[in-house]
């Protein structure tokens, strides 16, 4: 039953992600922005028979990109007294549902808007230029291969959970720079690992995934690790994330007509070359009775090349519902 389940979601996964750059334009303007759970949370599993149903809102400004090869630029576009970046508002919902003690499901979808001023494509600079439309929505199939607490009295063994996701493009506009996604069909293998260690409630946690896109074909390494610390029903979390894509085209700038372009004159920037790396953080607190849980969640991003400066900052809640009884 276990391999029949990774093999039907696999498969139904590759057949999408085969299909899709027949039928997706390729000319694309995009950012990595597949909604996923940050802090390795994604490690736990739902207990059997729970549904975890929840709403997380996000926002980002960015006012410098990396472009030409890595140089950084101030792209503050002001009007009427006010700073005018690059701006992302966005929300989605996010399910995860326990199949029994070590599968799991996950479905996470919504909608994203974006916005600049800075840039001449499409118009002189100063004009708003703006899209608007669902997401690329991100699913997958969760098997927990370890857990610290059940499986093993080792004080090394992590809890270890392997994830075999996929990703299908949102609706936004193809033809906009840094348009909040790359709009490509994905395949991503990925593990998720927490561990506690030293004092009471103080851990680890890791996560690392691959993401093959084949619309675009710019395959992406998605990984990062940090701190945790536990406090009753408070959950304090800070790491590091590294964004890597493997292949693709540079992002160039011309300062003076204020245009953007790529390398190879395409100007498909869904298969730029992004690589960012930044500092995430954020909190949580579950009660004690309904497990109801509200969280907080924060990036920055310090260094890259074909990337925005993007500083994120969201929150969200979860709430369980026990739909059949455990057996």
């Amino acid at each position: 039953m276990k391999i029949s389940v990774f093999k039907f979601v696999r498969l139904v996964a590759f057949a999408v992600g085969a299909s899709l750059p027949l039928t997706l334009p390729q000319n694309v303007s995009a950012t990595e922005n597949v909604p996923h759970a940050p802090f390795a949370e994604w490690a736990d599993v739902p207990a059997p028979g729970q549904l975890i149903a929840g709403f997380f809102y996000d926002e980002s400004e960015s006012y410098h990109i990396w472009a030409n090869g890595g140089q950084r630029y101030n792209i503050d576009s002001p009007h009427n007294g006010e700073h005018y970046g690059i701006d992302i508002n966005q929300g989605y919902l996010t399910f995860q549902y326990g199949i029994n003690e070590k599968w799991a499901a996950d479905l996470n979808i919504g909608a994203t808007t974006v916005g600049w001023r800075t840039f001449s494509n499409g118009g002189a600079p100063g004009a708003v230029r703006k899209t608007t439309g669902l997401m690329d929505f991100a699913f997958g199939v969760r098997y927990q291969i370890f857990n610290e607490a059940t499986d093993t009295n080792s004080a090394w063994i992590p809890t270890l959970t392997f994830r075999a996701g996929a990703v299908l493009p949102g609706s936004y506009s193809q033809n906009l720079p840094f348009a909040p996604g790359i709009r490509s069909a994905a395949i991503e293998p990925e593990f998720l690992a927490k561990k506690h260690f030293s004092w009471q409630g103080f851990g680890a946690y890791g996560d690392a995934l691959y993401r093959w896109n084949r619309t675009t074909g710019n395959d992406q390494v998605i990984f990062s690790f940090g701190f945790l610390q536990q406090i009753k029903g408070w959950e304090l979390d800070a790491g590091y994330r590294h964004l890597q894509t493997l292949s693709g085209t540079d992002l160039l700038y011309d300062t003076n007509t204020k245009e953007l372009s790529t390398s190879d004159g395409s100007n498909a920037f869904s298969g730029l070359r992004e690589n960012n790396d930044s500092i995430e953080a954020g909190f949580s607190y579950t009660t004690a009775k309904r497990h109801i849980k509200y969280s907080f969640y924060t990036r920055t991003v310090f260094d890259g090349n074909n990337s925005d400066q993007k500083f994120w900052i969201g929150g969200g809640i979860e709430m369980p519902f026990q739909l059949f009884k455990r057996n």
